[in-house]
């Protein structure tokens, strides 16, 4: 944020913590100077920029257009910080991502390896949170790229890429169901499930499903980490639920199979790439864009 003033510098933390004392803290700066900045940007743009609300600081209308401003504007100043220091950026740029954990696990450090093969120099950080902290995490500038199962338009993102990632029963490959060409749920009452808790999109496609053919589950396993369910299936535990693009890279090494279920709503689940909006992201970050793409598809 070198590139930005310092009153737009204040802005952005407070708008990021939720709290002028917060933000003092992470500034190392005082409160009444932090308070006076804001002040001044109110009075300039002659409106209010947040909502004082009993549990913080929260951005008005005015506010997140000047928010999206600025974070743009302190990324840009980053590219130009690096370009005057002759970094040149498909050679030594850094790409931040955000993802949950089942695109964490396989999906993009093999996308990460292959594309390192031919720019050895890009190096990447990525942050594992849950969906909604991946949209955030790109809305605040902290990351280029989140990867996730979002499906609803967010206010401040642009949606890179979008495709429908539909659901799968995955299982060992000696399963008596893992030669099926596709089955009904109604056919996995037979077997111990695994099931991610509730809140997640899996899950709560999985429940609407279940209510609208009149079925009661007992799951045998719930858990909010997609790994442990993924590994009672591959240790012949039972059957759980999938998105293919999670676990592609392990089917044959772990002897797993998958099996599509039959019912459109569990079609509804995707894989989005977003960015922040109106952002024109730098070369390495679009042409990992691209590659992530091409992997996809």
């Amino acid at each position: 944020m070198i590139f930005l003033p310092t009153a737009l510098r204040y802005f952005l933390e407070v708008a990021r913590t939720g709290s002028i004392s917060e933000a003092s803290e992470r500034l190392n700066v005082a409160t009444s100077a932090i308070s006076r900045q804001i002040a001044k940007l109110e009075q300039e743009v002659g409106t209010p920029l947040f909502e004082r609300q009993p549990r913080g600081m929260v951005l008005s209308e005015a506010g997140e257009i000047l928010a999206g401003y600025a974070r743009r504007s302190s990324l840009e100043a980053d590219q130009v910080l690096a370009d005057v220091h002759g970094v040149r950026e498909l050679r030594h740029s850094t790409v931040r991502l955000a993802s949950p954990e089942d695109f964490a696990r396989d999906f993009l450090p093999a996308a990460i390896i292959a594309f390192r093969e031919k720019h050895p120099g890009i190096r990447f950080r990525l942050n594992v949170v849950d969906p909604a902290a991946a949209t955030q995490q790109v809305r605040d500038g902290v990351a280029d790229l989140a990867v996730t199962d979002g499906a609803v338009p967010e206010k401040g993102v642009r949606v890179e890429y979008s495709r429908r990632q539909p659901i799968y029963a995955l299982m060992p490959d000696d399963h008596p169901l893992a030669t099926r060409d596709d089955l009904a749920l109604a056919e996995l009452l037979e077997y111990p499930l695994a099931l991610m808790d509730e809140g997640t999109t899996i899950r709560r496609l999985f429940d609407v499903c279940v209510a609208a053919e009149g079925l009661t589950f007992e799951p045998a396993f719930v858990s909010n980490y997609s790994g442990a369910l993924e590994s009672f299936a591959r240790l012949r535990g039972g059957v759980t639920l999938v998105a293919l693009l999670t676990v592609q890279q392990r089917l044959a090494t772990d002897r797993l199979a998958i099996v599509p279920i039959r019912d459109p709503e569990l079609s509804r689940r995707g894989v989005q790439i977003q960015s922040l909006a109106r952002r024109v992201l730098p070369a390495a970050v679009r042409s990992f864009l691209t590659h992530l793409v091409e992997r996809i598809e």
